[in-house]
């Protein structure tokens, strides 16, 4: 790995509005306190002893720290801290143990993971560690109890971070028709794909690409062979998919334009009936 960055610090903006020195000084002030703070939490995730308190803290204010992502990738052993705490609780996959506090521990040390999966300046060195395969056995785990729903939950959400990545891996996931049944069971499953799909549908307003498109199509194309999922799709296809927005970089791809055209049918036509008694999605997330 590479050397960690000396600071986790912010420059003062060239440009940016003027202030008296006093607040200036203070300001600088607040950011060294914060920086030593990160940077003592983070390396007291290599102590066993300290790492529990330590994942806490660190998950609930990720945020306030600056290039907290880099530091933890070039810290010493805090990698390999992180992969520990996912692989120590696989025993109690299955059969299923796992508690409250294990899943709250776990998905601490996930949500730091998701911090460096979303940073560019180490989303690559993540995916070539391949540490995306450590959370899978997360992903296949079955049972309903909120400990293991937490924790998938979180799972996806690492992989999100991983934006195009992101949308093959689901791809292959809903290609299976396992992977597709354990999406569909529950709307919060089926939304936090649906916050993936609908993310890359917006990236490519900014920056086109015909490849992307074309696994953002078929992920669509298979949640709609779901009647549950192709019911919540009616209310949640991005409008883009639905006018003609992509056309330009259809025409060369029969493959992925007729796999547009079913997906619409299938959105568009009521050829699945209706759910009845509240079976659909929208019920679940009223209840």
């Amino acid at each position: 790995m590479a050397n960690r960055p000396q600071s986790l610090s912010l420059n003062v903006p060239f440009g940016g509005p003027s202030v008296s020195a006093p607040s200036v000084t203070g300001a600088q002030a607040n950011k060294d306190r914060k920086m030593a703070s990160a940077e003592h939490l983070v390396l007291d995730l290599s102590n066993p002893d300290l790492r529990e308190n330590t994942l806490l803290e660190l998950s609930k204010n990720k945020e306030l720290f600056q290039d907290l992502a880099p530091f933890v990738w070039n810290s010493f052993g805090t990698i390999a801290a992180l992969i520990q705490e996912i692989v120590s609780i696989y025993p109690v996959l299955s059969p299923p143990n796992l508690t409250p506090a294990q899943s709250n521990r776990v998905c601490n040390a996930l949500a730091l993971l998701q911090c460096v999966a979303s940073h560019p300046d180490t989303r690559m060195l993540f995916l070539n560690a391949h540490i995306p395969l450590y959370l899978y056995p997360f992903l296949n785990t079955s049972s309903k109890a909120r400990p293991f729903e937490y924790l998938r939950l979180t799972s996806l959400g690492v992989i999100g971070a991983l934006v195009k990545v992101a949308t093959f891996i689901v791809q292959k996931i809903l290609l299976d028709d396992m992977g597709l049944d354990y999406i569909c069971t529950t709307a919060e499953r089926f939304f936090a794909v649906g916050r993936v799909l609908g993310t890359m549908v917006a990236a490519l307003a900014d920056q086109p690409s015909s490849r992307l498109l074309k696994h953002i199509i078929r992920c669509y194309l298979r949640l709609s062979d779901n009647p549950r999922a192709c019911d919540a799709l009616r209310s949640c296809l991005p409008d883009v998919l639905r006018e003609a927005s992509f056309n330009n970089f259809l025409c060369e791809d029969p493959t992925t334009r007729r796999w547009l055209q079913q997906l619409l049918q299938n959105v568009g036509v009521s050829r699945i009936p209706a759910l009845q008694g509240g079976g659909g999605f929208d019920h679940v997330m009223v209840n």
